[in-house]
């Protein structure tokens, strides 16, 4: 599943750097906090072993998204079609 912040992100700004694939941007016009692009978001697949975002948070307010499931087979997929590997 791709990964979403939920509206308990308090703007540390620790995420946005730690995401490889650039998916995690700041939302100035809707939500006002840091958002996951699921186009992007891979959990990492193909950098790390678990999502760095979501084990750097200090409130825990990285969730699976559950609108969007996917599997590893999708994640390598997605990471693939970002990277053209």
């Amino acid at each position: 599943m791709a990964l979403k912040i939920t509206t308990d992100c308090i703007n540390c700004d620790i995420c946005e750097p730690e995401c490889p694939n650039e998916a995690i941007f700041y939302d100035q016009k809707g939500q006002k906090t840091y958002v996951i692009n699921p186009d992007l978001c891979t959990e990492c697949m193909g950098f790390y072993d678990e999502p760095t975002c979501d084990k750097v948070c200090p409130i825990d307010c990285i969730i699976k998204d559950d609108e969007r499931p996917e599997n590893p087979d999708d994640l390598m997929a997605k990471y693939k079609r970002i990277w053209g590997r």
